[in-house]
């Protein structure tokens, strides 16, 4: 609906002047993203309202921004920078999905209403809606975000493609999001919906007056191909509809504010915000509170993740695995570098896995506590399988470490990996602790040289490769100590292979905190200098700027708290290779991804999931994160580095608004690049610089594939993908592989043209026994003959049983009691209220699986929720006068019941005991005011 958009840090299309322009977020223009925005906010700041109500305190955020919800909603629990990095992030994900809902489906009259497709538009809804749930339930955030912003875009086309507000409603369809209600009083396929448009353009007043009269549904006929559509009936409109030259010309869309539309686009705007915030607490009312904040990416910035070799050789590693994971519980608990979830991957060979992942630090000692070493023998183990799992389970741009004394066995998915630390940002640090000895009965000269893979990946991710004895590895893991921190950020990494003596210079600004500068390589000097010319050289473990800690092949300096802002140098000097990383703690951040535009009737940009086409302009979108919201920063420069070199190519900025902005880089460096930012900090008035970590080039061949629905288990699923080369024509080889070992037929070879392309189908068969809301990670790779380029897609699909069971569970309320609530809110806490109610799933229902409260202060008990009928008791002071209840059944149907009391005017009376009431619990994302009873 309305113009495409891809996100806050996404463009919003607007038809101006008869030709699509760009138009900043927040402006006149009413799009996908500002209805989705302004809707997740809402919801968002609602949950964390409800959360701090519940917890006694006050929810008072300084500012309207995604930052300072952010923290309002985190800050209070404990002290320590909060960063709003992940709930960009996850907003952009929903955001992008919407977008590309236009270019991916953009003929499909289902995802859009168009056509009079209305069930199997509602089938797309109701089926993405289960898939969420589902999702949620299994901790899948990234999957069912992504399904989100797909559903979304189609439940917002309904009130901008139907005739739904032309027929006067000022409320959402709810029909839409029921799958057990009737779809009701459509207009078949012979009904003439619309009288001629003579200009050919938009006409106000063009449906039929009996449509009107009589409230029948319709919506307009789309043609991109074919001008053909049934008689009499209504279009689309504009240039890009080809039926809307065909009598009756003109069109209904009320995608943008025209001048005969203007109160329609209103109305359809201003609706379609209430059917999605209905939908969004749907989806919370089934993923309880806490939940729907980590869905929406609310959450604290760090992520413990370990991958940990359990063969015979490394008892020790094991044991400082579980000291570091118990030092960061212990040490960071109740601040806000306390980690927002554990995840933990063992590997041995042949097996490896599973990935344990909870939010429960108690959960995690154990685990870890429970790992034994045992096994392996000869050289290789499961290393990348282990790390694979890592990388789709954990969260994007996480923190991963690897301890391993062996190389990979495993070595073929090495560019899977790659392409996985690519797609997720994620981060990756090795700490190698290999025993020479044992490598030389396998017939390898050198630890080192086994270990270059391991090499590759960090550098490829942002990681380190440390090479330490067994015996000095504790004085290495500070490094995980340190980046499990909240609202972590990169000041400078580059890398060089060979060594060469060299300066960087880099911007120390205010915000920055606990920062530490990382140099892994051997044979190496360097001298640190500061912004007044004090310096302090590698040998100097405690200097004038800092401490200076050397273990194996790490050098770990960190500055002291007096710290000089403005540039900073290091001499670096080594003709070995080395690497070099400053990092930091700051709110100060930014987060990007690279596009490509796509045309059609709602053009706008896509996500590229693989790597970029080389010999084009690489255009990326930034989001720009202050420490008060956007306004608090000023962005100077955007620029692609060379990691490896010093080439830098700066990017035309257009400022999109709120912090946005659209990056367009002619000429693109050679080789690996990451990244960098420059601008100052409006609150101390101090230049600041941030890098990103993941290092990208460009690729003359291009792989593309689109998720169009789940999966089932038992069932095989089809994947068409396309690949496309701007390079020499041959036979490219086609491999695949997933995460969770599904079986897959994908052919071996693709011919492809010069400058053409080809398709090609991947077939995944999902076990009948795959549990409902298990994520599949998918990575599919196109090499050119010789493998002279290649590139990958990476793709996330859900499987999910089918839903048999749509109605939500009933309620019955029995009785409300209560002594008279005092007028005066002073003397609230000495008075009581009580309600009681009898909840069931129906006669052929799964049954209820959870029952809670919310929009109340108080106690709720129950019985059994194995019973046909549960009852519940929920009592509560006079302080607190609302209660909902909310009763989620095994389909993950969700139900709400509300009572309020009001407080007495007059002189206190007895308890009252109120005559049976029923009513019916209605869906969660549509809560019908039930009664206020007046005690």
């Amino acid at each position: 609906m309305m113009s495409p958009v891809l996100g806050m840090s996404f463009l919003a299309l607007v038809l101006s002047g008869g030709a699509w322009a760009f138009a900043p977020i927040g402006g006149e223009a009413s799009t996908h993203v500002s209805i989705t925005e302004k809707a997740v906010l809402q919801k968002v700041t609602e949950v964390c309202r409800a959360i701090a109500e519940s917890e006694g305190r006050d929810f008072t955020p300084t500012g309207d921004s995604a930052e300072e919800l952010v923290q309002a909603c985190l800050g209070p629990k404990a002290t320590g920078e909060v960063s709003a990095a992940k709930f960009k992030s996850a907003l952009n994900e929903i955001y992008i999905q919407n977008g590309q809902v236009d270019r991916d489906f953009v003929n499909s009259p289902a995802h859009h209403f168009n056509s009079e497709a209305f069930a199997l538009g509602r089938r797309l809804i109701t089926d993405g809606v289960a898939s969420i749930k589902a999702n949620i339930q299994k901790e899948n955030f990234l999957a069912a975000r992504e399904t989100l912003g797909r559903v979304l875009h189609t439940l917002q086309d309904f009130y901008s493609h139907s005739n739904w507000v032309d027929l006067g409603y000022t409320e959402p369809y709810t029909n839409l999001i029921r799958p057990d209600l009737p779809l009701e009083n459509l207009a078949d396929v012979k009904t003439p919906t619309c009288s001629d448009c003579a200009n050919g353009g938009f006409c106000s007043n063009s449906i039929l007056p009996n449509i009107l009269n009589e409230k029948k549904l319709t919506s307009g006929y789309m043609g991109i191909l074919s001008s053909a559509k049934p008689k009499g009936k209504c279009s689309h409109g504009g240039a890009a509809d080809l039926t809307s030259s065909k009598a009756p010309r003109g069109g209904i869309s009320k995608d943008e504010r025209r001048s005969d539309n203007v109160a329609l686009h209103t109305a359809a705007v201003t609706v379609a915000t209430t059917a999605t915030l209905q939908l969004l607490d749907d989806i919370r009312g089934a993923a309880g509170d806490n939940n729907y904040l980590r869905f929406m990416g609310v959450a604290r910035s760090s992520v413990v993740v370990f991958v940990i070799d359990t063969t015979g050789s490394m008892s020790d590693d094991i044991l400082e695995a579980k000291r570091v994971v118990y030092e960061i519980i212990d040490s960071k608990k109740g601040t806000q570098d306390e980690p927002s979830q554990y995840i933990l991957v063992p590997f041995n060979d042949p097996e490896f896995g599973p990935l344990i992942k909870t939010t429960n630090p108690d959960v995690m000692k154990a685990e870890i506590a429970n790992l034994t070493a045992d096994g392996g023998g000869d050289l290789p183990e499961m290393c990348l399988s282990g790390l694979q799992l890592a990388l789709t389970g954990a969260p994007a741009s996480s923190n991963i470490y690897v301890f391993t004394d062996a190389i990979a066995k495993d070595i073929e998915l090495k560019e899977t990996i790659v392409a996985l630390i690519r797609s997720t940002k994620s981060t990756v640090s090795f700490f190698m602790t290999g025993d020479g000895a044992r490598r030389r009965r396998r017939g390898v000269e050198s630890s080192e040289a086994t270990f270059e893979t391991y090499k590759d990946l960090a550098l490829a991710s942002g990681g380190q490769a440390i090479s330490v004895t067994k015996e000095n590895l504790p004085q290495a893991t500070d490094v995980i100590i340190d980046s499990s921190t909240s609202a972590l950020v990169i000041v400078l990494q580059r890398a060089r292979n060979p060594g060469r003596a060299e300066t960087f210079s880099f911007l120390l600004d205010e915000s920055l905190n606990n920062i530490t500068i990382y140099i892994t390589g051997k044979s190496l000097t360097f001298t640190l200098k500061n912004p007044a010319g004090v310096t302090q050289k590698q040998n100097e473990a405690n200097g004038k700027l800092g401490t200076v800690q050397t273990v194996g092949n790490l050098y770990r300096v960190r500055l002291a708290t007096d710290k000089h802002t403005g540039l900073w140098e290091i001499s670096m000097n080594s003709n070995q290779p080395y690497t070099l990383k400053v990092t930091g703690q700051s709110t100060i951040a930014f987060i990007y991804n690279f596009v490509e535009t796509f045309e059609g009737p709602h053009p706008g940009y896509a996500l590229i999931s693989g790597r970029p086409q080389a010999g084009m302009p690489a255009m990326l979108l930034v989001s720009v994160l202050g420490r008060k919201g956007p306004a608090s920063v000023k962005v100077a420069d955007i620029a692609l580095v060379t990691v490896s070199g010093s080439e830098v190519v700066g990017g035309a900025l257009e400022d999109m608004g709120n912090g946005d902005f659209l990056v367009t880089v002619t000429k693109v460096p050679a080789g690996e690049f990451v990244v960098l930012l420059n601008g100052t900090d409006v609150v101390s008035s101090t230049v600041f610089q941030r890098q990103s970590t993941t290092q990208m080039s460009v690729s003359k061949v291009t792989i593309k594939a689109m998720v169009d629905r789940s999966m089932e288990p038992g069932k095989p699923f089809t994947l068409p993908f396309t690949v496309m080369t701007d390079a020499t024509g041959g036979s490219y080889k086609i491999s695949a592989r997933n995460d969770r070992d599904f079986k897959m037929n994908i052919p071996g070879s693709i011919a492809v043209t010069t400058g053409g392309n080809a398709t090609g189908e991947l077939t995944i068969t999902v076990p009948a026994n795959t549990p409902s809301g298990t994520d599949v990670t998918l990575t599919i790779e196109a090499v050119a003959p010789g493998a002279s380029d290649s590139n990958y897609a990476v793709l996330r699909l859900s499987v999910v049983t089918r839903v048999t069971d749509f109605t939500p569970p009933q309620c019955e309320m029995v009785i409300v009691s209560s002594v008279d609530c005092p007028a005066d809110p002073a003397a609230c806490s000495s008075a009581f209220w009580q309600l009681s109610a009898n909840l069931t799933d129906g006669v052929n229902g799964t049954g209820i699986t959870s029952l809670t409260h919310r929009q109340g202060v108080g106690s709720l008990t129950h019985t059994d929720l194995k019973q046909t009928v549960v009852t519940a008791a929920f009592n509560a002071s006079c302080c607190s006068l609302t209660v909902e209840l909310v009763a989620v059944d095994k389909a993950m149907n969700v139900g709400t019941c509300r009572f309020s009391i009001v407080r007495n005017a007059g002189p206190p009376s007895i308890a009252l005991s109120l005559p049976l009431l029923v009513c019916l619990l209605v869906s969660a994302f549509f809560t019908t005011s039930l009664r206020d009873l007046l005690i």
